[in-house]
């Protein structure tokens, strides 16, 4: 797929079918994620794969945006492994390297035909407690996905933008 069709097209979709994603295409994307840049390459994502009944049961206790997918990844950083700015403030790069690589991950399954939505509503505390991370492991994003439903479509906000002059700042600073 041509990469601004790819951008233009994905959608956060809300409604999925119950068709399990091919393990082949799950590894495609799971690749995606470890082919993402990290900061020195030091790659500190920890990916749970969450598609079995028991992985979903308990998501379904952190979160009420699964809207039914039959698979989610669950992107934490490992807070001991990532690199940190140490000659300034200290800021870790966690968690930008695993917005990053949550982002490849979610173009390639667009890529792949498979339906999407990034999810940031969830209690870290109930994913924590869920899933028994390593108390290294700092929860960021859930990427639930699977075959979106036929009648899936974009919310009605899916194309608004601010206006470029707020966003786009050019030879002002």
């Amino acid at each position: 797929m041509e990469y601004f069709k790819l951008i233009a097209d994905r959608f956060s979709v809300r409604k999925f079918t119950q068709e399990p994603i091919a393990e082949e295409t799950l590894a495609r994307i799971l690749q995606a994620g470890m082919l993402a840049p990290t900061a020195k390459n030091i790659q500190p994502q920890r990916i749970l794969v969450l598609n079995t009944c028991a992985a979903l049961e308990k998501l379904d206790r952190c979160t009420a945006c699964r809207f039914g997918a039959p698979c989610a990844l669950l992107v934490c950083y490992d807070k001991d492994a990532c690199w940190k700015r140490e000659r300034f403030d200290n800021k870790p790069s966690g968690e930008t390297d695993a917005a990053i690589v949550t982002t490849q991950m979610m173009l390639a399954a667009t890529a792949l035909g498979i339906g999407t939505t990034w999810v940031m509503h969830f209690d870290p505390a109930a994913v924590r407690r869920e899933f028994a991370l390593p108390a290294s492991f700092e929860p960021a994003a859930l990427l639930v996905m699977g075959h979106a439903a036929p009648d899936a479509k974009p919310s009605p906000m899916h194309t608004a933008s601010a206006p470029a002059e707020q966003l786009i700042f050019r030879n002002k600073f």
